[in-house]
Formats: C-alpha cells, sequence, structure tokens
C-alpha cells in the first residue's frame, strides 16, 4: 500500500514516493531544488511539478543556486518561453529572487540545513493529515521576512515533507512510521 495522494499510474510518482519523499536529504542543491519546484506548484498538483522535473533541472542548470542568481532578462525570457517548465513569469522571476535569499541564508548559516535547523532542531517531525503547522509558519514567515516569495506555510510545510523534515506517510501505507518530535 501507498499514501492515497500516490497515482500508481504516473511511474515517476510511484518513484517519488516510494525512494524519495520523506527521506532526509539535507543537500544545500537538493534542498535548493525542492524549494523552487514547491514555489513553482503554488496553485497546481505535485505531480504536475514532478512530471516537469527533468525539465525544470535542464532549465535550472541542474538546480545550481549560484548559476540561477545570475539569470538576467535573456534567461527570464528564455524561461518564460520553455514549454517543458511552468512559464509563469512571477514564478519565474521570484525564483531568481528567491536563489539570491537562498544563497545569503547560506552565506549567514554556512548551509540551508543549519538554518533549518533553527527551527527543527535537527529533528524529524512525524505527522499526517495536516497542511501546515507551527513549524511551517515559523520559517515561511522568515523566509517571506527575508524577501521570498511563494513560500506561504502550505508550500513550507510540503517543502519539509518533500525534504524528510516532516515524515508524513500515510497510516495504512507501507512505508508509515511513527516517531516524535
Amino acid at each position: 500500500m501507498r499514501c492515497s495522494w500516490c497515482n500508481l499510474k504516473n511511474e515517476k510518482y510511484v518513484e517519488y514516493h516510494d525512494k524519495e519523499w520523506g527521506v532526509l536529504n539535507t543537500d544545500d542543491r537538493y534542498l535548493f531544488e525542492m524549494l523552487l519546484l514547491e514555489s513553482f506548484q503554488a496553485g497546481l498538483s505535485w505531480e504536475c511539478i514532478l512530471n516537469k522535473r527533468d525539465e525544470f533541472k535542464k532549465a535550472y542548470d541542474n538546480f545550481d543556486f549560484d548559476k540561477v542568481c545570475m539569470y538576467d532578462e535573456i534567461k527570464v525570457n528564455e524561461l518564460i518561453n520553455n514549454k517543458g517548465i511552468i512559464r509563469n513569469k512571477l514564478k519565474i522571476i521570484f525564483s531568481i529572487n528567491n536563489a539570491k535569499i537562498f544563497k545569503s541564508i547560506i552565506n549567514e548559516y554556512g548551509s540551508f540545513k543549519k538554518y533549518l535547523d533553527l527551527y527543527t532542531k535537527g529533528t524529524i517531525l512525524y505527522e499526517t493529515g495536516k497542511v501546515t503547522n507551527k513549524l511551517s509558519d515559523e520559517i515561511s514567515s522568515d523566509l517571506r521576512n527575508r524577501g521570498m516569495k511563494f513560500v506561504g506555510s502550505t508550500i513550507i510545510y510540503s517543502f519539509l515533507q518533500a525534504v524528510g523534515y516532516i515524515y508524513s506517510h500515510d497510516k495504512d501505507c507501507d512505508l508509515y512510521k511513527e516517531g516524535s518530535l
């Protein structure tokens, strides 16, 4: 059994569910990738974003945030015209701005993981049936205060689930396990 949201007809989705979602990964590039993809998800389904993930990876230079920070108007126009990704101009512009803030957080704390650890205390929260919580509210608020966009509490909650800080497999899923904060 898998989580109820996992579309069993989509191999990418099944593989993502089985091998990646909820598995702690604190590599800065991966954290940037997930934050960028989650911000593009706003108003869309995760399955839609996941299906375009390879195209996002190509378009965004393998999620190299140093390169994304340097994107100019020519690159913005290239992204807007890229049919393989979500071509929302505001999301594209803010993805570049968010990359700059992401990098500034790394410069301030040494890594994005260390920044997240201020809130998570380096532990994993086990919970299901939620879309926001105090943790996502606090991180979202701080990121927005720093100037990030498309990082509301629901997006940050999904991000924390994706990268493994919140473990949310459904109780009837084979990957379900219990723990505590």
